[in-house]
């Protein structure tokens, strides 16, 4: 499904943020914004996001103790930048829902304004920064999150630390439905009541969701079922 708004396409951006506000509404119930779940729990979009951004460092090889020889982990990188979208898509939706800023559809029309989104969205090129280098540009995002800066800003940041992991608008949106579908089988198989199998032979179910979009063009239906079908029995 394609979108206008004035002419300009937003399929992509206005999807990823309608599915990503039917998943809070979900998981955390209606009226999520205000800031706690449907169970109470308080919601911290904020802390979600430095944390997530903390397991994209833990990808990279920065201890100079520890597997000094290793390689950045950019499969997981790429996975740890897409759990970042989900939170900081999450913290946009609720801001422009409890400050009247406007709809999802004016949310999706000023991330296409935000100054480095064309480069993000044409990046085809691997960055030429040494991974130190790069995980200064994660930082830059946490830095971000505590200065009281805009919505846009934040997106403006991530957008460099997207772009730095290898992405761009296709294959992070290509990875977020992945990890849309796959949070969506989590719920569904007891992720909140801790009874769910994250490791799937040997590997987090993350590995797997990757491998299958990976491996054929496939609907977010076929992928629910490919991972219903790869869930360890018991």
């Amino acid at each position: 499904m394609s979108y206008k708004i004035k002419g300009i396409l937003m399929d992509k951006i206005l999807q990823m943020l309608q599915l990503q506000q039917e998943l809070n509404d979900a998981t955390n119930g209606k009226g999520w914004e205000k800031g706690t779940t449907k169970n109470g729990k308080i919601i911290d979009w904020k802390r979600c996001t430095y944390l997530e951004c903390a397991e994209l460092i833990e990808s990279y090889p920065w201890k100079h103790w520890k597997n000094i020889d290793a390689q950045p982990d950019y499969a997981n990188i790429k996975i740890e930048t897409v759990d970042i979208w989900h939170f900081i898509m999450s913290q946009a939706l609720k801001e422009y829902k409890m400050n009247n800023l406007g709809t999802i559809e004016d949310l999706a029309k000023n991330i296409n304004n935000i100054p480095n989104f064309l480069k993000f969205k044409e990046n085809k090129t691997s960055t030429t920064k040494n991974y130190y280098e790069q995980i200064e540009v994660v930082e830059q995002l946490i830095k971000t999150l505590f200065c009281k800066n805009s919505t846009d800003k934040l997106i403006e940041t991530f957008f460099d630390v997207a772009i730095q992991s290898d992405l761009n608008l296709s294959s992070l949106y290509k990875l977020y439905i992945g990890k849309n579908i796959l949070n969506k089988f989590r719920q569904d198989h007891g992720y909140k009541d801790g009874s769910y199998i994250k490791i799937w032979n040997g590997k987090e179910d993350n590995v797997t969701m990757q491998n299958i979009l990976e491996s054929k063009d496939i609907t977010p239906k076929e992928l629910y079922e490919n991972l219903k079908s790869a869930y360890p029995k018991g």
